[in-house]
């Protein structure tokens, strides 16, 4: 996937959903943002990324001090600014080169790291602006996929949160999407080994199957499964434990 195409396409399409709205729309599945709070988030996050990729910072950027952290009043220049929030982190990991280790919220990484974490990013708010307006979630497979194992492998990975899954619980994902082959499952498994993931055909303790995008908003806590159009197989408190234990995005 090219994710720098990828990462100015989702954010233009973020803003013609943001667009399309009141301003003043309740997000409920951001804890009641806004459509503006959104937006916000969204273009001053690609901002804050970016600064971090210019400066070369080995500790966090304070939101307070990005540099032009707020959109403009009148829409079409908010939407010019966020657009170009998006190609200054393309534009910064060309500056320093993809490889140069930076500071991100799981230890260092490669700059151009943070293009796929902000292709997703904006992803799933422009999914959260999607359902707070009533609106039809619809994604590439390949998109909706990646964005599943990048956030199923931030959440096996990242040490400031308790695991998922108890030691001896597995969980099993299965897109319909036959088009998306090996990439279209997941297995997470808690062993003895601790926390891990990969994309292996098996049998989890509870299992879900249907559309990819649907697994997607329903492993990030968007959309119940029933909701999504899931099948649900196994044990459901497997699953329930997993939603409780992993960081809302």
């Amino acid at each position: 996937m090219d994710f720098r195409a990828a990462l100015l396409e989702q954010t233009r399409a973020f803003g013609d959903v943001i667009r399309s709205g009141d301003p003043d729309t309740p997000v409920p599945t951001c804890g009641g943002w806004t459509l503006q709070q959104l937006f916000r988030h969204v273009g001053r996050g690609n901002r804050w990324c970016a600064q971090i990729i210019s400066e070369r910072r080995n500790q966090p950027l304070d939101p307070r001090e990005v540099r032009d952290g707020k959109p403009p009043d009148d829409m079409d220049a908010a939407i010019d600014w966020l657009d170009r929030g998006a190609q200054l982190v393309i534009d910064a990991v060309d500056h320093v080169g993809a490889d140069v280790r930076v500071w991100t919220f799981i230890g260092p990484r490669p700059a151009g790291w943070w293009i796929r974490r902000r292709v997703h990013e904006v992803t799933i708010h422009r999914a959260d602006a999607a359902l707070a307006l009533g609106l039809p979630v619809e994604l590439p497979p390949d998109l909706a996929a990646d964005a599943l194992s990048e956030w199923i492998e931030l959440a096996t990975v990242d040490k400031r949160h308790a695991p998922g899954l108890d030691r001896g619980q597995s969980i099993h994902l299965h897109a319909t999407e036959e088009k998306l082959g090996p990439t279209g499952e997941w297995t997470i498994a808690h062993d003895e080994d601790g926390l891990w993931w990969s994309h292996s055909h098996g049998k989890g303790d509870v299992a879900l199957r249907g559309p990819v995008t649907g697994l997607l908003l329903a492993t990030l806590r968007r959309r119940s499964a029933a909701d999504a159009g899931l099948e649900v197989f196994g044990d459901t408190a497997v699953w329930d434990g997993w939603l409780e234990r992993t960081p809302f995005e």
